[in-house]
C-alpha cells in the first residue's frame, strides 16, 4: 500500500479526534449528572445531532473544497470548542451550544477523512486504509475512555479540557505535513455534474446495494446500542460485578475492534465487502444474545470480543462499499449521508434503550437487541446478495 506516511498522519488525526470526543463526553456526562437526567440527555443529543442533521451540508463542503485542509480546519474547530467549554463549564446552555459546534467539526472530519483515504492509499488498497482509520479511532476511544479519568485526576476538569483542546492543535499541525490532497476544484467529475447538498441521499436511494447496506447497518446499530444503557445494570445486577468487571468487558470489546479491523482489511472485492457487512451484522447479534441466555462473566467477555470485532468489520466494509460504488466527485456527500443515517439510528436507539431497560431489565434488553441485530443482519445479507442496482454513476446527478 502506498502513502503509508500520509495515512499514518491522517489516522493520527482520527485517533486524536476520537480521544478528544471520549474525554470531553466523559467530563460533560459526569458534570451533567450532578444537574439532572435531562442535562445528561442534552449532552448526548447535542453531541450527535450536528452529525445527523448537518450531513448534507458537510458532504457538500467536502465535495467542494480541499479535503486535507478541511480536515485541519475541522480539528481546529473542535479544539476551539473544547477550550470554550473549559471556560464556560458552569453555564450548561453555553456548553451545549459549544458541543454542537464541536459536532459540526466531527460532521466534516468524518467524510473528509473517508474521501481522502483512496487518494492516499490508492483505490485498490482503500479498504485497508479504512481498516487503519478504524484502528486509529479505536485506539483514540480506548485512550480517551481509560485516560480521561487519569487526566481529570491529574489536572482537574477544566485543565483536562484545556489539555484535550491542545491535542487537536498539535494534530492539525501534523496534518500540515500530509502530501496527498483531494481537491474537487481541480479534479474531473467523472461525467457527473456537481449536484447539490442532498445529492448524497439521492445517490444512496438510487443505488440499491448501497441503500440496503447502509440502512441494514443503521438498523443493526439501532438494535445494538440498546446494550449501552443496559450494560452497567447487567454487570451489577446480573453478573454481580463492579467497575473493574465493567472496565474489563469494555476492554474485550475494544480488543475485538482491533482484531476486526485486521480481518476487514482483507476484503477487496464487492462480494467480500457485502459478505463482511452482512455476516458482521449476524455475528454482533449473536455476540449480544449469548450473555443474555448464559449470563456468565467469561461468556460475556467472549461475546464482547466478537461483538467489537463484528462492529468494526461492518464499519470498514460499509466504507469500502461506498468507496467502490461512488464516483469520486460525490464521495463526500455519500459518506456524509451514510454517516447521518447511522448516527440517527444510534440516537434513536439510545433514547429508546432507557425505557426498554426500565420495563424489561438488562437480560431481556440484551436479548431483544441481539435478536433484532441477528435478524436484520440475515435480511441484509440476503438482500445484498441479490441486489442489482441501476447505473447510478451516469446521468443521476445531472437530474438534480
Amino acid at each position: 500500500m502506498r502513502g503509508k506516511r500520509d495515512l499514518l498522519l491522517v489516522c493520527g488525526g482520527t485517533t486524536v479526534s476520537a480521544f478528544g470526543t471520549a474525554v470531553t463526553l466523559i467530563i460533560l456526562l459526569l458534570h451533567a449528572q450532578k444537574i439532572s437526567s435531562l442535562a445528561v440527555a442534552g449532552v448526548l443529543v447535542a453531541s450527535m445531532v450536528p452529525v445527523a442533521l448537518g450531513a448534507p451540508l458537510a458532504g457538500l463542503v467536502v465535495d467542494r473544497l480541499p479535503n486535507r485542509r478541511l480536515l485541519i480546519g475541522a480539528l481546529l474547530l473542535q479544539g476551539l470548542a473544547i477550550a470554550g467549554t473549559a471556560a464556560a463549564l458552569d453555564h450548561l446552555p453555553v456548553v451545549l451550544g459549544l458541543l454542537v459546534v464541536q459536532g459540526c467539526g466531527v460532521a466534516v472530519a468524518g467524510p473528509a477523512a473517508s474521501a481522502l483515504v483512496p487518494k492516499i492509499a490508492g483505490e485498490d488498497a482503500a479498504t485497508q486504509g479504512y481498516a487503519w482509520l478504524a484502528m486509529g479511532r479505536t485506539v483514540g476511544l480506548l485512550a480517551g475512555s481509560a485516560g480521561g479519568a487519569l487526566l481529570i485526576a491529574a489536572v482537574d476538569v477544566r485543565g483536562a479540557l484545556v489539555v484535550d483542546s491542545l491535542t487537536f492543535a498539535v494534530e492539525a499541525l501534523a496534518l500540515g505535513l500530509v502530501r496527498a490532497e483531494r481537491d474537487p476544484r481541480t479534479e474531473p467529475s467523472e461525467g457527473t455534474e456537481r449536484g447539490g447538498a442532498l445529492t448524497g441521499l439521492t445517490y444512496l436511494k438510487a443505488d440499491r446495494t448501497l441503500l440496503v447496506a447502509v440502512v441494514g447497518m443503521s438498523l443493526v446499530i439501532g438494535c445494538i446500542v440498546l446494550i449501552n444503557v443496559a450494560d452497567p445494570f447487567f454487570v451489577v445486577d446480573v453478573l454481580h460485578g463492579d467497575a473493574l468487571t465493567m472496565g474489563s468487558l469494555q476492554a474485550c470489546w475494544v480488543l475485538g475492534m482491533l482484531a476486526g479491523a485486521r480481518i476487514a482489511a482483507r476484503a477487496r472485492t464487492e462480494r467480500g465487502l457485502v459478505l463482511g457487512l452482512g455476516i458482521g451484522g449476524c455475528t454482533i447479534g449473536l455476540a449480544v444474545c449469548v450473555p443474555a441466555a448464559f449470563p456468565t462473566g467469561w461468556l460475556t467477555a467472549v461475546g464482547w470480543f466478537v461483538g467489537g470485532g463484528s462492529n468494526t468489520i461492518q464499519n470498514v466494509t460499509q466504507q469500502g462499499l461506498v468507496r467502490l460504488r461512488t464516483p469520486d466527485a460525490l464521495r463526500g456527500r455519500v459518506f456524509a449521508a451514510s454517516s447521518a443515517l447511522i448516527i440517527t439510528a444510534n440516537l434513536v436507539g439510545t433514547v429508546v434503550s432507557a425505557g426498554v431497560v426500565a420495563l424489561l431489565g438488562p437480560r431481556w434488553t440484551f436479548a431483544i437487541g441481539g435478536l433484532g441485530a441477528l435478524l436484520i443482519g440475515l435480511a441484509t445479507l440476503g438482500m445484498l446478495r441479490t441486489a442489482k442496482s441501476p447505473d447510478v454513476e451516469s446521468g443521476l446527478v445531472a437530474k438534480q
